[in-house]
């Protein structure tokens, strides 16, 4: 196995590979681990210096059932296999998941006509468990809900999920299972070829017999590399506010809106890492890099938000963040294979690819056999069993048995979120330690909570630093 952050890439046989997939965020560590399953030699290739750093860090963080996806389509389909899919994996490899389920909440007669028509497409998606609740059955399941609910569409099975466990997952156990993976590493130009397509990275060339675009917001960018032009990615920003631990309280399922024309709107849910979270908004940019919060759309949030639960508004603020979404003009996946090229195009994966993930990635596997890939015979992955971030779950602090046999899991370094120094110090020494002090808080919440790393910020950066030098003495 190998991962590289600096440096020149490998050169001659170690830079030839059969499959190259760019852009390392949960759909393409996704198909890098599928690709794993079999004797082929795989490169997984992301711009930035850790994985999961563009939209896969920064949404929703909701498993969702397909119950409102447009029926037919591969979206649909995908989502639909997805959840099905991940709701096993994160139980076999440990990643938080919890499923509270959802209420739709109607807040005036054209939203309450809309709900039995909701409930029909998610029967079309076969989804068969909605149910619709009565204004007074929502009251009791909802406390909370603020004055003038008037009814509400139950779907049992949405879950929230964690987003950065995920992504990690997939590409840490494609790593051990013999993907190569070169981080920092941005593709400037492609020279198309037989056999091999020549990639031309900041770091050198790699080649390959098939690629895969798995570049997110800019998959129409990557497509110009290789001569397509089959859509135009417009970045849809999405600003959300985290509450403090003290809100989670106030709110016992999914909140969702009856959707809108630009998406599902804006939503209350509580996370697996105890918060609340409200949001996100949805605005159409020019710019791929706009992902700073704006006043506007967080007073817009807040408004919304009270009006839906208005004692939230009373909590702690102890973070905002926006993620940017990849909007293609379509209600659907732009997931197309090239088969000439031995290309395939994984584009406009909106914001049901976390929950489609590992579906995309068999969808894919399969295009690219068809392909002329030839994949040979399947082979088990490596084991895995990944470090909970989740509430709901034991956390090392609490764990009497994994601090009798080291103590530096007893030793709670950063306290607003209970995050040791074993903890730290075990994901600084994983497969793929983080690039920085934000991929740390992703693999540990370190500097995630409510003082966002104020008083514990200096010792963390130490324990980094430490072990960032140690790499490279050893390197």
């Amino acid at each position: 196995m190998s991962v590289t952050r600096t440096g020149p890439l490998p050169a001659g046989s170690d830079a030839t590979y059969d499959v190259v997939v760019v852009g390392a965020g949960v759909v393409g560590s996704a198909i890098a681990r599928t690709l794993a399953r079999h004797p082929l030699r795989v490169a997984l290739v992301e711009a930035a210096n850790d994985v999961g750093d563009g939209t896969s860090k920064a949404n929703t963080a909701i498993l969702h059932t397909g119950f409102d996806a447009l029926p037919g389509t591969l979206e649909a389909r995908l989502v639909r296999e997805g959840y099905r899919l991940l709701s096993s994996y994160a139980q076999e490899t440990g990643i938080p998941v919890e499923p509270i389920g959802a209420l739709l909440v109607a807040w005036d007669e054209q939203q309450r006509a809309a709900l039995p028509r909701l409930a029909a497409k998610a029967e079309r998606n076969g989804h068969r468990t909605t149910r619709l609740l009565t204004a007074s059955e929502l009251r009791s399941r909802e406390p909370h809900l603020g004055p003038g609910a008037l009814a509400a569409l139950e779907v049992p099975g949405e879950s929230v999920v964690c987003p950065w466990t995920t992504t990690l997952a997939y590409a840490t156990q494609a790593v051990r299972s013999g993907v190569d993976l070169h981080l920092d590493c941005r593709v400037e130009r492609v020279r198309p070829g037989d056999p091999y397509h020549r990639l031309v990275t900041r770091r050198g060339v790699l080649r390959t017999r098939h690629l895969v675009n798995a570049c997110g917001l800019h998959a129409d960018a990557f497509d110009a590399l290789v001569g397509r032009e089959d859509f135009t990615v417009t970045p849809r920003r999405g600003q959300l506010l985290v509450f403090d631990k003290f809100a989670r309280d106030l709110v016992r399922h999914i909140l969702l809106p009856v959707p809108g024309p630009l998406g599902k709107g804006v939503l209350i849910a509580p996370t697996v890492y105890g918060n609340v979270m409200l949001g996100p908004t949805a605005e159409d940019l020019d710019d791929k890099t706009a992902t700073g919060t704006t006043a506007k759309g967080l007073a817009g949030l807040r408004q919304q938000g009270g009006r839906i639960l208005p004692a939230l508004l009373d909590e702690e603020v102890t973070a905002v963040y926006a993620g940017l979404r990849a909007a293609t003009g379509q209600e659907d996946y732009r997931i197309a294979a090239h088969p000439g090229l031995r290309y395939v195009t994984v584009g406009g994966i909106r914001s049901t690819g976390l929950t489609a993930s590992l579906a995309i990635a068999e969808h894919v596997r399969g295009l690219l056999d068809d392909g002329g890939l030839g994949l040979g015979p399947e082979r088990p992955l490596a084991r895995l069993r990944m470090p909970n971030l989740g509430e709901a779950f034991p956390r090392p602090y609490r764990d009497a048995r994994l601090i009798a046999r080291d103590p530096d899991f007893g030793a709670i370094v950063c306290h607003c979120e209970r995050v040791t120094r074993g903890e730290i110090r075990a994901a600084l020494t994983s497969t793929i330690p983080p690039g920085g002090l934000d991929g740390l808080r992703r693999r540990t919440r370190a500097r995630g909570g409510r003082c966002q790393g104020n008083h514990c910020g200096a010792e963390v950066r130490a324990l980094f630093d430490e072990h960032a030098e140690h790499r490279e003495g050893t390197g």
